[in-house]
């Protein structure tokens, strides 16, 4: 009978090369460290330890580095990101001017960010409708509408 313990490297390999493409397509560097552990587990499969040594020392690695690396490798790569809100989470909070009358309903503000959205009132607004003219901030977006309320302006 043929001891199939004699081509654990040919697994290691194929395990390296599979964590290798998903990380290409993940680039989360999870993978990555993982692949990093079954090059150590190649490497006391060449040393000709057992497979189940094999098998804890990669995944003790594999452990090690995510723990220790990966956070590290994640900093630096997020280092130089925008931090400037995009998308709906740039929208949320926003100020703008009603344009046509706002009720629970329906009506149409335009944001702060020249943007005109159609819109409708929070249902815990103080107001029944908000008139063409008034000034209101977007507190949730919902698919293609704003959900806003009136500002209360300065008596000044």
């Amino acid at each position: 009978m043929v001891d199939l313990t004699q081509y654990t490297w040919i697994v290691w390999l194929i395990l390296i090369l599979v964590c290798v493409i998903i990380e290409l397509l993940t680039l989360e560097f999870t993978f990555l460290m993982i692949a990093f552990g079954s090059v150590a587990g190649l490497g006391v499969d060449l040393l000709g330890w057992e497979w189940w040594a094999q098998i804890l020392i990669a995944a003790a690695v594999s452990v090690l580095l995510i723990l220790t690396i990966r956070p590290v490798m994640l900093r630096y790569m997020r280092r130089g990101a925008d931090p400037t809100p995009s998308n709906v989470a740039a929208i949320l909070g926003m100020s703008g001017r009603v344009v046509s009358s706002v009720s629970e309903a329906a009506g149409l503000v335009k944001l702060a960010n020249g943007e005109t959205w159609t819109a409708r009132l929070a249902p815990d607004a103080d107001e029944q409708v908000v008139g063409a003219g008034a000034s209101v901030r977007v507190v949730v977006v919902d698919g293609a509408t704003v959900v806003i309320v009136p500002v209360e302006r300065d008596s000044a």
